[in-house]
């Protein structure tokens, strides 16, 4: 894993077991060392691609001025915290908290903390289908190529639905919805799914044209997400019965949007054309 290091990141907090600690304040040092996949952001040259060390270096000040508390143990479990929350990106983050001013009465240069975080799992829904080829070995193969890389939590029955929207006299899709948990962020599970299409000879020549597999990232915890490449949840979800019926089939209980899949589901246009293999 690449790392993205920033040192000597200070600001005055008013943390420590003493009154006149939490009274007069003084000086506190952070160096955070962020572990994060850096390829994207190399090939883009688009620092929305990547951490901005500059928003981390607020974040951790912000984390320094406000408590207080009495540890500085507590100081760096809040800026790890905080970092994780704000950067899914970011797999691992080490903080070292340095309080140079502390009152210990012998001479000394640096008391310090070190701490290691890493990012909680993620759970995210996925949908598959495909018309072209043989669709059910190909979802099989594709699921069975997700849970390579991440873990499968559930799995939809498969159900044949009609082409919505794209060009006429496509042939019927096989359609199918996952549930995953993963330490990736959004945007590294789209690279994922955008690798396993690929392997399976996937086109993007016209927009909802027949094709071989398409992997959709429908949902990731309760994220809401828009940048150029990515909307979460997925934009149509909502109104696609060929998602929502199996999605619903997967998980009664699941919610988009404050509602119901499954009652969703019954309102989508497509959905009475849809057959549960």
């Amino acid at each position: 894993m690449d790392r993205i290091s920033i040192s000597g990141i200070s600001a005055i907090g008013y943390h420590g077991v003493f009154d006149f600690e939490k009274r007069d304040g003084q000086s506190f040092v952070v160096d955070v060392v962020l572990h994060v996949d850096i390829s994207r952001a190399a090939a883009s040259d688009n620092v929305a691609d990547t951490v901005h060390y500059g928003e981390v270096s607020e974040l951790v000040v912000a984390q320094i001025q406000a408590g207080p508390w009495d540890l500085i143990e507590k100081l760096g479990s809040e800026i790890a915290e905080a970092i994780l929350a704000g950067y899914p990106t970011v797999a691992t983050v080490e903080v070292v908290v340095h309080k140079p001013q502390a009152p210990i009465p012998v001479p000394f240069s640096d008391v310090s903390i070190c701490l290691v975080r890493h990012q909680t799992l993620h759970t995210a829904v996925i949908a598959l289908g495909a018309n072209l080829g043989d669709p059910q070995a190909t979802l099989a193969a594709a699921v069975a190529e997700l849970g390579e890389e991440v873990q499968i939590l559930k799995v939809s029955p498969l159900a044949v639905t009609k082409p919505v929207g794209g060009p006429p006299d496509q042939p019927d899709y096989t359609n199918q919805v996952i549930e995953v948990r993963t330490q990736r962020s959004p945007h590294e599970l789209l690279d994922l799914c955008q690798r396993i299409e690929a392997a399976h000879h996937r086109t993007r020549e016209v927009r909802w044209e027949a094709r071989t597999l398409d992997l959709d990232l429908i949902t990731y915890d309760h994220l809401v997400l828009e940048d150029p490449r990515l909307t979460l949840p997925h934009p149509r979800a909502a109104i696609r019965g060929f998602v929502l019926a199996p999605w619903s089939w997967m998980d009664p209980d699941a919610v988009l949007g404050g509602q119901l899949v499954s009652r969703l589901a019954q309102q989508a246009a497509d959905t009475k054309d849809i057959i549960r293999l």
